[in-house]
């Protein structure tokens, strides 16, 4: 675990383009010299951070792999991060309903070449003064696991945007119930991407993720909870995180419409997942979300079903 002002450096020190600024000029070039050519920088500035004692890093173990689960407490240090390491060093607008983002995949030079220096040294040892390492790169970088990690990074406030007066909690309370919902739902994007990469559709991923989040803080699933995370309720979209859902640049009345039909889908989904989860009977998170994949394929009954290869 690495705590408070230690965090942004430490993850620097691995991942270079975090000393980049979003939409500085050049930027664009000097992120690909570094991600795609494990390039280092002769300038190198974290003053963009702002940084707090309040930060931490912990090494998170999921039935996917280990993936790092970040907390960054300044709004500010959260969206930079985002823009950096999710929007390839790209000034972007990040919705002030998200809360979280899992970034899987990012290339890790360190890994590259530490594994470099133990190959040559091995080949070498054994008389081989002239080792293919150009071969054994594109060997070793053949299988993602030997070189890529996985990234979560979760900002600190309330969970969707949601008041802890709207939920009947103390402002202290919501706030850290707000972050085991964050953890949760992120690390079922990061299970579900890795072990059902053929079962990715956005809403049912949603609700699945706030599902998991809602039962680990609170060790049963609250459906009044998932619809209102989302801004959902009986009469149907009423305003909140679902929208960020959308694709980019759709007409107005073309949004209103999807709007109602993803609203239709939601709550269709919540009323489907508060009887597997009660059926369950079990009380890890994890296996509520095992339990909701494996019956991904009820959902196809249902009138407004969605393809998953769209």
């Amino acid at each position: 675990m690495i705590l408070g002002r230690e965090v942004i450096p430490y993850l620097a020190r691995t991942y270079k383009q975090l000393y980049l600024i979003p939409g500085s000029d050049g930027a664009d070039e000097k992120y690909r010299a570094i991600v795609r050519r494990g390039e280092d920088l002769s300038e190198k500035t974290l003053a963009h951070f702002t940084m707090s004692d309040n930060d931490s890093l912990v090494f998170t173990e999921t039935p996917a792999g280990i993936v790092q689960v970040i907390s960054l407490y300044e709004r500010n240090d959260f969206e930079i991060f985002i823009q950096i390491m999710a929007n390839r060093c790209k000034k972007k607008v990040i919705p002030r309903t998200q809360g979280a983002a899992i970034i899987d995949g990012v290339i890790n030079w360190d890994k590259i070449n530490a594994h470099k220096k133990e190959f040559l040294e091995k080949e070498i040892a054994r008389g081989n003064y002239f080792p293919d390492w150009s071969a054994e790169f594109r060997r070793f970088t053949s299988n993602k696991c030997n070189y890529q990690d996985g990234i979560i990074v979760l900002s600190v406030g309330p969970y969707s945007g949601i008041s802890a007066s709207e939920l009947g909690f103390s402002e202290s309370e919501w706030i850290e119930l707000s972050a085991v919902i964050r953890k949760y739902h992120e690390c079922t994007h990061f299970i579900c991407r890795r072990l059902y990469p053929d079962q990715i559709d956005p809403i049912w991923d949603e609700v699945v993720a706030d599902a998991v989040g809602i039962f680990a803080a609170f060790g049963r699933y609250d459906s009044d909870m998932a619809l209102k995370f989302l801004g959902v309720d009986e009469s149907g979209y009423k305003g909140g995180r679902l929208e960020n859902y959308l694709e980019e640049c759709i007409e107005e009345r073309s949004k209103n419409l999807k709007l109602d039909k993803m609203s239709k889908l939601v709550s269709t989904y919540v009323k489907l997942f508060s009887k597997i989860i009660s059926e369950s009977g079990t009380n890890n998170p994890f296996e509520i979300l095992k339990h909701l994949e494996c019956n991904y394929e009820l959902y196809r009954i249902y009138p407004g079903k969605q393809n998953k290869s769209q």
